[in-house]
């Protein structure tokens, strides 16, 4: 085989590995669950204990294998976010729930299914309905609770501190690292126009909230 042809296979090889990495990637669906793909199957919030939703999740889907039930269950799920937060100087990539205290299910809703869940350790009820029939949301309603995109666009980590007008900051990160300087304008994309003093003067530059503490 020629140089050239070897090549060519090379990059076949790499861009088939990479297309297969990319599609695991993108399936995080728990395989030991139902796949969800039918009707039957809805999406459900559930009243947990704040503190203890990531415990819940695992209590519940034990229970459920238990149960010999995961063709009833297709995704447990707590709406959760990445933010950037500053600890003890340095920073850290930390999980902050979207809506403490709520845990997302997709299931076929039945007899046997709802009194798995709502017997569930530290699980007070379902969100909606009535009592003893719970209501479903939407996808849609979902995918805004679980912070997911419309055009699935992977979402970029943020801080998790608000600032103001008027905040004095100390840059952390980038070529303006160790500069003090005044928040001037707050964008709602995460920018900061922020006014640094530069060999004595004045001179605003624009940053990301996640390469500024407060000072």
């Amino acid at each position: 085989m020629s140089e050239e042809n070897n090549n060519e296979t090379n990059v076949e090889v790499v861009e088939v590995a990479a297309a297969e990495e990319a599609e695991v990637q993108d399936d995080s669906r728990d395989p030991d669950l139902a796949k969800g793909d039918s009707p039957d199957f809805k999406w459900y919030v559930t009243h947990v204990l704040s503190g203890y939703e990531g415990r819940v999740s695992k209590t519940l889907k034990e229970r459920i294998m238990n149960h010999n039930m995961a063709e009833y269950f297709a995704d447990i799920l707590v709406p959760e976010e990445t933010v950037v937060a500053n600890v003890n100087g340095k920073k850290r990539n930390i999980k902050k729930k979207f809506f403490p205290g709520y845990m997302l299910i997709k299931m076929i809703m039945t007899d046997k299914t709802w009194h798995l869940v709502k017997n569930t350790d530290k699980i007070t009820g379902f969100v909606g309905g009535s009592s003893v029939k719970p209501q479903p949301i939407s996808d849609e309603e979902a995918a805004f609770m679980l912070g997911q995109a419309k055009d699935g666009a992977a979402k970029k980590a943020k801080s998790s501190v608000s600032y103001s007008t008027g905040d004095s900051v100390k840059v952390v990160e980038g070529p303006f690292a160790s500069f003090v300087g005044t928040v001037e304008a707050v964008n709602a994309n995460g920018k900061l126009k922020v006014n640094v003093s530069i060999f004595g003067r004045p001179t605003p530059v624009e940053l990301d909230d996640t390469q500024v503490e407060k000072a």
